[in-house]
């Protein structure tokens, strides 16, 4: 059954302008296909630079793919994992990425506690956390730091990472991590447009019907959303149908 699933994930797949993008029946195959294509670029990124280091976001979707890429058989030692976003809150609560991130991947997979790189938004002075955060970034992958591999959501009003609409931190042009303004109760550390726009491979993962309107503007390249600002020519975008809904007929 999933060499059909897989099959025909590519023969919908089909690019557009720079951004390629493949639909699959559901978010579960969603979430195994996403693990198999960051599988791909960590052997590869090994083979070519010795390490691989991805940079995963938060949302139920990405907790699915972990746990699928768990199950790979991967150089685990040779892996690095930063966060492109998290919220403001005490360790270990529910709202955290990383506490997902742990239990998702480091539960189930033999990566080094070390190698997850967790942003300090527990620390008093945020905004020092911010800045040495991308002291870290800059300590692992180098000046400037270039990531081997970015993994992004799209939320139904458009943003990416915690690059929300209307935030001051969209127009940020030199600061590779930074801190948001209060958004959905919490204020947010994120990556910024700059490190993400350097990195080697943008992998989407859209997944559910309220994503389908913002999933057509991105692959239209919409730059009045969040989103659309992200890099096209390193992109691929794996979708479910429900999000893809509006686009293939286009």
């Amino acid at each position: 059954m999933a060499c059909v699933l897989m099959d025909l994930a590519v023969d919908l797949s089909f690019g557009i302008g720079e951004m390629k993008i493949e639909v699959s029946d559901d978010a579960a195959e969603v979430a195994r296909r996403a693990a198999k294509v960051i599988a791909s670029a960590a052997w590869e990124a090994v083979a070519a630079r010795g390490e691989f280091i991805a940079a995963v976001s938060g949302g139920r979707s990405p907790w699915e793919m972990l746990r699928a890429l768990a199950d790979e058989k991967l150089p685990w030692e040779r892996i690095h994992v930063v966060q492109v976003d998290e919220r403001v809150a005490p360790v270990g609560h529910m709202d955290r990425n990383l506490t997902h991130l742990r239990t998702s991947l480091l539960d189930h997979a033999p990566l080094r506690p070390d190698h997850i790189h967790a942003m300090p938004v527990e620390t008093p002075d945020l905004e020092a956390a911010a800045k040495r955060y991308a002291q870290t970034l800059r300590e692992i992958v180098g000046l400037p730091p270039v990531l081997d591999l970015v993994h992004l959501g799209l939320g139904p009003d458009g943003h990416t990472a915690s690059l929300v609409p209307g935030d001051p931190v969209l127009d940020f042009s030199a600061d590779d991590v930074a801190l948001t303004q209060a958004y959905q109760g919490r204020r947010r550390m994120t990556l910024t447009y700059p490190i993400l726009n350097r990195s080697r491979r943008i992998l989407w993962v859209v997944t559910g019907k309220e994503k389908t309107e913002m999933l057509a503007r991105l692959r239209d390249g919409d730059r009045s959303i969040p989103a659309g600002r992200v890099r096209r020519d390193t992109a691929l975008v794996l979708a479910d149908r429900a999000a893809a809904a509006a686009i293939g007929s286009n």
